[in-house]
């Protein structure tokens, strides 16, 4: 799935460098790449890579990461792959153009 992109500046990743502990794990379950090592913490190297999936958020035992998992332009699109409707974003799918 790398390369997946939508519309920049519209994800709901939030990251707080501060809490983490530097454990890796968003680094393990992105599917995206949007985190890697630097140092001992995590960066956020690429947050419009994100596709809302929740992966890090779930795995971050810190609160470092938050993020509204199944929002957005990717959830549509993810959706749609497997047939639970039309691609269409905004709020209730009514804007079928966003994507």
């Amino acid at each position: 799935m790398s390369g997946l992109r939508y519309l920049p500046d519209v994800v709901t990743l939030r990251y707080d460098e501060s809490k983490c502990t530097g454990c890796q794990l968003c680094t393990m379950v992105c599917p995206q790449a949007v985190f890697a090592m630097e140092g001992n913490r995590a960066k956020l190297i690429d947050r419009d890579a994100c596709m809302e999936c929740g992966a890090c958020q779930r795995n971050c035992d810190f609160d470092a990461i938050s993020v509204d998992a199944g929002v957005g332009c990717a959830a549509a699109i993810v959706a749609s792959w497997f047939g639970r409707g039309q691609v269409a974003c905004g709020p209730d799918g009514e804007d079928p153009s966003c994507c």
